[in-house]
């Protein structure tokens, strides 16, 4: 038998003045775009801000829909949006952040699996991690750099790392 063991590495920080001015911007910018959250069933607004290498930010916000699973989640609306506008530019960075109408959220939240899939797929067409900010409505900041640290073992990490 041979174990397998892969590694996850968060940086965590307890406040926003603890980060540089561009992951503190970013963070604000997901923040914002909370406010486009269409969340009518869950109560549970997400935001998300995207940094292109172009200089360019871009959000996206969890948008639902009665016939679930017809909605789409902030982060796919933010990266489907750059990589269709944006096909060659890279991600260098993105904050995620949400709201709860029903009770505070006090932890970072993770994406979801699809999401976390999705990114993957520009993350290895770019070549390059993304590096990922997490913060809930209050407590601390996750940051990682690259989607690896969330999903260790991706559907197409083989591919790149054999």
């Amino acid at each position: 038998m041979i174990e397998i063991r892969k590694e996850s590495r968060l940086e965590q920080y307890t406040s926003v003045t603890e980060l540089s001015v561009n992951d503190a911007q970013l963070l604000e910018k997901a923040k914002q775009a909370l406010q486009g959250s269409y969340a009518p069933y869950s109560k549970f607004n997400v935001g998300c801000a995207l940094l292109l290498a172009n200089g360019k930010t871009i959000t996206g916000s969890n948008q639902e829909n009665i016939a679930y699973p017809s909605g789409l989640c902030a982060e796919r609306v933010a990266v489907f949006y750059a990589g269709s506008q944006f096909p060659n530019v890279p991600i260098i960075a993105m904050a995620i952040t949400a709201h709860a109408k029903t009770f505070t959220i006090e932890q970072p939240v993770m994406s979801c699996g699809a999401c976390l899939q999705s990114i993957s797929e520009y993350e290895r067409r770019q070549g390059e991690p993304i590096r990922v900010i997490l913060q809930g409505e209050t407590g601390p900041i996750y940051i990682a750099n690259g989607l690896h640290h969330f999903m260790p073992f991706m559907f197409w990490q083989q591919e790149l790392h054999s």
